[in-house]
């Protein structure tokens, strides 16, 4: 068995522009000063992270690394949430899906789109070049409007949803392969990889691609009534990624998993701070330590409630007490027999 590493803090949520949370030094001071041993980081995000640059050169790569590790932290992953959800994207959310994107490609759906394939390309080199071997993404989606079948979907509209999906991210999970670095798509609503057995069908049409794995978050889970403790030894061999994140779901007889388009604090289904909701973390870890996972567990800070400094101290705390150093010997070890085959062939009358 394996301890997990931890506890790391994924940037995207606290970078801005103010300080300290707008340059790499001073975030990854504040980071550590929270009790952070590493930093997931949004490859989109300028004020921390020159994406192109790291994909062009190991020196820049060095620095940054080097400047992280000199403030008490270092670099877990890489994440291209952004990009990778621009791979695909229905028509009705071209609008809202936009603003993702660099300006000179906004309006244009064929353009915007082979930008977000190089951008995820560049985030694996990059992530080569740091020495990492795990990239967080979203898979996007192209089925997501059909996910609730009225009016009835037209035979095989799913079917061609997800061929067209395994085709546009397949070149992309090859340079994943020749970069050493699994895609870990976060299982996630609004993507068209949002639980197993969407998961399931899309990795059957890359033709169960190594580099095609998974992002662990229970939260998601619980907000789908999924059995996310389930979900952690089925998906074992393809887990390669853990994000921390707690919720609670409090169905009422006015709403439930869909929640009346309510915003999040009034919705039966909510994001809460480590702690602060249902997921059961001391069942979580110990299955990730059962399984072996040998990755970082990396807080996803989002709450409805709790101001994000409080939940981010918090949250380092909250992991560094559930991670397990796993033993290296059993309990009983202290009353081993010293037999031998020959005794246990008498033991067992033959």
């Amino acid at each position: 068995m394996k301890t997990i590493k931890g506890p790391g803090l994924f940037l995207a949520q606290f970078a801005g522009d103010a300080a300290p949370f707008n340059s790499w030094d001073t975030i990854t001071k504040w980071a550590a000063d929270c009790g952070y041993k590493g930093v997931q980081v949004p490859s989109w995000d300028g004020r921390l992270f020159d994406l192109k640059k790291a994909a062009e050169s190991k020196t820049y790569c060095e620095e940054i690394s080097g400047k992280a590790r000199e403030n008490g932290v270092e670099i877990t992953e890489l994440s291209t949430h952004l990009q990778g959800q621009l791979v695909a994207v229905h028509p009705a959310y071209d609008e809202a899906f936009d603003g993702f994107a660099a300006p000179e490609v906004r309006g244009n759906p064929k353009a915007r789109q082979q930008w977000a394939v190089e951008q995820v390309k560049l985030a694996l080199t990059a992530s080569k070049n740091l020495g990492l071997n795990a990239m967080a993404s979203f898979s996007g989606a192209l089925a997501w409007p059909f996910v609730y079948p009225w009016p009835q979907r037209p035979g095989g509209l799913v079917e061609t949803a997800f061929d067209e999906l395994a085709r546009r991210w397949k070149p992309i999970l090859d340079h994943a392969e020749d970069c050493g670095v699994d895609v870990c798509y976060e299982i996630h609503p609004g993507e068209d990889l949002h639980d197993g057995i969407t998961y399931e069908m899309f990795l059957e049409r890359t033709g169960n691609h190594a580099r095609a794995c998974m992002l662990y978050d229970p939260s998601h889970y619980v907000l789908q009534c999924l059995d996310y403790l389930e979900n952690i030894d089925i998906y074992k061999d393809r887990i390669r990624m853990f994000h921390v994140k707690d919720a609670e779901f409090n169905p009422t007889g006015r709403q439930g998993v869909y929640s009346g388009y309510q915003s999040w604090v009034n919705r039966a289904g909510r994001f809460r701070s480590l702690g602060d909701g249902q997921v059961d973390f001391g069942a979580v870890f110990s299955k990730m330590a059962a399984n072996d996972f040998s990755g970082w567990a990396v807080v996803e800070w989002e709450c409805c409630l709790k101001h994000p400094e409080d939940g981010a101290r918090e949250g380092a705390e909250f992991v560094r007490a559930h991670i397990i150093r796993v033993t290296e010997k059993a309990f009983d070890d202290f009353a081993d027999s010293g037999t031998d085959e020959a005794a246990n062939r008498r033991m067992l009358g033959i």
